[in-house]
């Protein structure tokens, strides 16, 4: 009984500081994450008719020091379809962007997927899509950010159709939208 009341006793005396967690090992946390929905309306260049419809994006800044990051979204263009034919994308690729202030333009550089509903239920095809685009994002507050506009000219050299260059297609079109900071 002595022994455990000594040993207790001596614990108790012990600095606090050796209770303490350990130092973390990286400053700063993780590269910032944020994510975030869209609306965007596209020239589908299959139909004469714009499409609009609704998406998502995963912005990460991964190596902060150097301006550079992921990001990643998916679109699907639903709204006002002709003949039922619409077209949704899966892209992913490297992003640039610069901090003036609460202003934060960028430019990218995605790739991933294209998939078109041919209008009359002719069929369905996934191809190869890649897209370069800019916009200008406002953060608005250390959390929440503002999408004011975001540009896309999208290629997909494999579809059918009579887009630019000569073959395939290459609908283009702009979003606008918001997004959180996870971390």
């Amino acid at each position: 009984m002595i022994g455990k009341f000594l040993a207790a006793a001596a614990i108790s005396v012990l600095p606090a500081s050796l209770w303490a967690q350990a130092a973390p090992a990286i400053k700063g946390g993780l590269p910032p994450l944020s994510v975030g929905g869209f609306y965007s309306n596209f020239i589908p260049d299959f139909t004469p008719n714009r499409l609009g419809g609704a998406g998502i994006f995963i912005d990460w800044d991964i190596f902060r020091k150097f301006n550079l990051g992921v990001e990643g979204e998916a679109r699907w263009l639903r709204f006002n379809q002709q003949l039922g034919s619409y077209e949704d994308n899966y892209l992913v690729g490297p992003r640039y962007s610069r901090h003036y202030g609460k202003f934060v333009p960028y430019v990218k550089f995605l790739m991933g997927a294209g998939e078109f509903e041919f209008p009359n239920g002719y069929g369905h095809g996934g191809y190869f899509a890649y897209a370069p685009g800019g916009g200008l994002d406002y953060r608005l507050t250390r959390k929440v950010t503002i999408r004011a506009i975001d540009y896309e000219y999208q290629f997909w050299p494999s579809a059918p159709g009579g887009g630019f260059p000569t073959n395939g297609l290459s609908p283009n079109g702009f979003s606008f939208g918001a997004s959180y900071r996870v971390f």
